[in-house]
């Protein structure tokens, strides 16, 4: 898990965005963001795509829990809820499937024990090891 966290910390765009990786285990990763001025939208809400990179995140870190590298092939999200300002946003995703060529990814996004955003993912499990 340390070299997988290692290779996902150094990830520049969810750094910019404030985004941290705060848990990975096999099968399993959380990720959490502060939500400042900066991430909201033009009607002042949190910007859909603050919220589709965290749980991008959580996404790319549980689907590369197993050690081969892999990476997306295809993501869907709905968004339930708006958020806003200093509310902490939470990520939990969950592998709900593993081939030898594909992973499938489950990943909810919170606000305290409200969900506001899912999403389903599917990565192409490229083999060589991270």
């Amino acid at each position: 898990m340390k070299e997988i966290y290692e290779r996902f910390s150094k990830d520049r765009f969810a750094k910019l965005c404030g985004i941290a990786i705060d848990d990975i285990q096999v099968g399993y990763a959380k990720t959490s963001v502060m939500v400042k001025d900066q991430h909201l939208n033009g009607v002042d809400i949190t910007q859909g795509g603050l919220i589709y990179t965290l749980a991008d995140v959580a996404f790319a870190c549980a689907s590369n829990s197993y050690g081969p590298i892999a990476v997306g092939l295809n993501t869907t999200m709905s968004f339930f809820k708006p958020t806003t300002t200093g509310h902490k946003l939470i990520a939990i995703g969950k592998v709900d499937s593993l081939t030898r060529k594909t992973c499938t990814v489950t990943v909810e996004v919170f606000q305290q024990d409200v969900l506001v955003a899912k999403m389903l993912g599917t990565a192409y499990v490229k083999g060589k090891k991270i």
